[in-house]
């Protein structure tokens, strides 16, 4: 039984900054990459930013500059650091973990979603 749960969005203004942490719990063997995704009611979910096992990122044009993933392997969690936010950044976050669990199985896990909205 594999856990993954977001937290720290909320409510802030324009050029404001937010934190989201993603923490994956239970019988883990290995986690892979951490990716974030957002979704807008009606649109499609959009990769924000991925992390590897060895550290390379990768982000969406849109956030470059302004977002930073970083992940703490011994807490198997990881960061989705949100700076310079804009109206447009308003979505549902969500967390993907591809793990191998305790049975060997791989898989995508998904968290549950965090919702950030900014104010203009």
């Amino acid at each position: 039984q594999v856990q993954v749960v977001e937290s720290g969005g909320g409510l802030v203004q324009a050029g404001g900054s937010l934190r989201l942490s993603c923490a994956a719990s239970g019988s883990i063997f290995s986690i892979n990459a951490m990716r974030w995704y957002r979704q807008v009611p009606g649109k499609q979910r959009e990769l924000v930013a991925i992390i590897t096992s060895g550290g390379t990122t990768n982000y969406a044009d849109s956030v470059k500059g302004r977002f930073t993933i970083s992940r703490d392997n011994a807490k198997n969690t990881v960061y989705l650091q949100m700076n310079s936010l804009k109206p447009e950044d308003t979505a549902a976050y969500y967390c993907n973990a591809h793990l191998t669990d305790g049975s060997l199985y791989t898989y995508d896990y998904w968290g549950q979603g965090t919702q950030v909205t900014v104010s203009s």
